[in-house]
């Protein structure tokens, strides 16, 4: 049994978080890009694209995050593609991720009044307009909560790629309670490191929500202040 002091443990959990935290961003910005053109291509009318977008949105949603890691790191290699662990978990977070974002701004964007569209359109305006300029403004406002508490569960789900031998948090933490003989203390701070790293995700998530609603509801007040006004008149 090696002699570790709380501190010595704790040393090298804060080490193994930066590379939690830097494969939760990798997986969520190369997902959020990729969700961001698949959910355009969603709405872009094409029946046969719609179909295979449907199909790639439930494989991801219907399959274990493990079982996708795991096929992405023996998969790959039994195709004779050299990989590493570091680049199978990039892969296949970034691939979950965009399924399962593509499928939040996909209800998002559907939970806008159709006829917000077909006004643009009677304007003559374009599908890309009527998308960037009509749609999304007011889809963004709904679609933030989910969009931010998919990150938190992407920052757990980080915690899987420990299996394939990526060195995150998990991995270091489990590494120490072999060596020390000490799984509660260990696994406790590697918990509490989780709860760190996540709490504040959340609570930015509802202070941004209120922003956003809150500077809706008066741009909603601005455009019925000068019915009110007429109507007075």
């Amino acid at each position: 049994m090696s002699e570790f002091t709380t501190a010595d443990i704790l040393r090298q959990l804060l080490l193994s978080l930066r590379w939690t935290v830097l494969l939760s961003l990798i997986a969520f910005a190369g997902g959020g890009l990729l969700a961001l053109l698949l959910t355009a291509l969603n709405f872009s009318g094409q029946r046969a694209v719609k179909t295979v977008i449907r199909w790639y949105v439930q494989i991801f949603q219907g399959t274990p995050l493990l079982m996708q890691l795991f096929l992405a790191f023996f998969g790959l290699a039994l195709l004779g593609i050299e990989t590493s662990p570091w680049t199978a978990a990039s892969v296949a977070l970034i691939l979950y991720s965009a399924a399962y974002l593509t499928e939040i701004w996909r209800g998002c964007i559907e939970a806008v009044p159709r006829g917000q569209s077909e006004a643009a359109a009677s304007l003559g305006l374009s599908f890309a307009q009527r998308f960037t300029l009509v749609v999304l403004p007011q889809a963004l406002t709904v679609a933030v909560a989910p969009t931010v508490g998919f990150l938190v569960q992407v920052v757990k789900g980080t915690a899987l790629t420990a299996i394939i031998g990526f060195m995150d948090l998990t991995k270091t933490g489990t590494v120490i309670a072999n060596t020390t003989f000490e799984p509660l203390k260990v696994y406790g701070l590697v918990a509490l490191l989780y709860f760190a790293l996540c709490f504040p995700i959340s609570l930015a998530s509802r202070a941004l929500e209120r922003c956003l609603a809150s500077r809706t509801r008066r741009a909603v007040a601005r455009q019925a202040a000068p019915g009110r006004v007429s109507a007075a008149t």
